[in-house]
């Protein structure tokens, strides 16, 4: 029988032996998400003053990574990051230069590694401990990662026995044969806060949680208006609700532990919450380890909408930061500086629309505030040049301020403008059918 063991002792080194495969002019993948190295980005970060134009790709990066650090220290940058998505800590990231967006649709991550993506010259990877079988299981990453190491030309993996193990459809984890290097780290996973709601987010909450019945199968966005969707769904009288989200949050799991998710209703994967990555507390993590309610898959069958559509009653709740009178969904940027990225969340509005039964739901607060306290209304006449349309104007079902909801689908431009301007804030209203007048939307009485 083959010795497993023997393979890995023949493969384990430290991380600064590990990272020495690196050259100038690289290409290097760090995954994501948990999964992103920590032993091996320090390491590799220690080589910044020897290294030259060693490029990165990552998404959803939870702490500050060490390269970013080493480029201020070695006053060059060595590294240059690439992010498929940008958070709050991209933003901050990429204030300290060389930090890239990639845009894309999450769904085609892994097409890009088949197809697009010329190469990979080493893939730096996070994951659970060997199984018997030679097995490593990559955690709550899954998303493009099996691909990403059949593109890389080095697979380096860093193992911790703190990654839980995700149960999976496919593509959940990797055989030492196709390992080049092993590295032992057990550092504490990097975990992500859930904000509380604030009223707002509770009165958007509570127009959604009108939609939904008995049955329905769950996305849920990240952030504080889908949070409270799911404290008011565990307070309810709810049942048998499915899930098949793109991310995990802490939010699905207190459903779950609240006996409101069993998933019998579903089409798609009966009984199991299907999802593609995870990120949360400590708890979420150990509530994900070696459970077969779940069920981790790649983000081209999890976001694909033709999967989606598949489960009845689909709920898709996603944010946004402005809507304009045409009914486009801006979720990605703000006055041409990039705030956040596409995601899944196209794929998902698609999916849940045609869903028979399924809602999608954009929501978001009616102003916001600037640094100086001047008020300004996320429901606009025209999205401004440099805007980002996340969500054309032909996908979107409803749109969900504190004021109310606006179902947008089938409606002709003046019925969209109508609509939306009944759910802004008062003080707008009066603007914006000014504004929906000179656009020629707006219908006089």
């Amino acid at each position: 029988m083959r010795d497993f063991q023997k393979e890995y002792e023949s493969k384990l080194v430290s991380a600064q032996e590990a990272v020495k495969v690196v050259k100038s002019g690289d290409w290097i993948d760090y995954c994501f998400n948990v999964a992103m190295p920590e032993a091996c980005d320090r390491a590799l970060a220690e080589r910044a003053h020897e290294l030259d134009d060693v490029k990165l790709r990552g998404l959803l990066s939870l702490h500050t990574p060490y390269v970013m650090e080493a480029n201020q220290a070695a006053g060059k940058s060595t590294f240059t990051f690439n992010s498929y998505y940008y958070s709050a800590l991209d933003r901050r990231l990429s204030k300290m230069g060389a930090y890239f967006h990639i845009p894309l649709r999450f769904m085609e991550l892994p097409l890009f590694y088949r197809q697009e993506i010329e190469s990979v010259d080493v893939a730096f990877i996070t994951v659970c401990p060997m199984d018997r079988f030679g097995f490593f299981n990559f955690g709550p990453s899954c998303g493009a990662t099996a691909e990403i190491c059949r593109k890389a030309k080095t697979v380096v993996l860093e193992v911790n026995r703190n990654m839980p193990r995700a149960l999976g459809k496919y593509d959940e984890a990797i055989h030492i044969s196709a390992v080049d290097r092993i590295v032992e780290s057990d550092r504490a996973l990097p975990t992500l806060g859930t904000k509380e709601p604030t009223e707002i987010d509770r009165k958007v909450a509570a127009e959604i949680m009108t939609e939904i019945s008995d049955g329905a199968c769950l996305q849920l966005g990240v952030g504080s208006m889908p949070n409270a969707v799911g404290l008011m769904l565990a307070e309810s009288g709810l049942t048998d609700l499915g899930v098949h989200s793109e991310m995990y949050v802490d939010s699905l799991m207190e459903l779950a532990l609240a006996g409101k998710i069993n998933g019998t209703r579903k089409t798609t994967d009966p009984g199991k919450q299907v999802y593609t990555f995870a990120a949360g507390s400590a708890e979420l993590y150990s509530f994900i380890d070696n459970n077969p309610e779940l069920m981790i898959a790649p983000v081209d069958y999890v976001n694909d909408p033709y999967v989606i559509a598949q489960n009845d009653q689909f709920i898709s709740i996603n944010n946004a930061i402005e809507i304009d009178l045409f009914g486009q969904v801006n979720a990605e940027s703000m006055a041409g500086r990039q705030i956040s990225g596409p995601g899944g969340q196209l794929d998902f509005v698609i999916g849940a629309s045609h869903s028979r039964n399924g809602k999608s739901f954009i929501c978001l607060s009616s102003t916001y505030c600037d640094k100086s306290g001047r008020i300004y209304s996320r429901i606009v006449p025209a999205l401004l040049p440099g805007s980002i349309v996340t969500d054309p104007r032909t996908t979107v079902h409803y749109v969900v301020t504190e004021y109310g909801k606006a179902k947008l689908k089938g409606l002709s431009s003046w019925e969209r403008a109508e609509a939306l301007i009944s759910i802004s804030h008062p003080g707008f209203r009066e603007e914006l059918v000014r504004e929906a007048e000179k656009l020629r939307i707006w219908r006089k009485r």
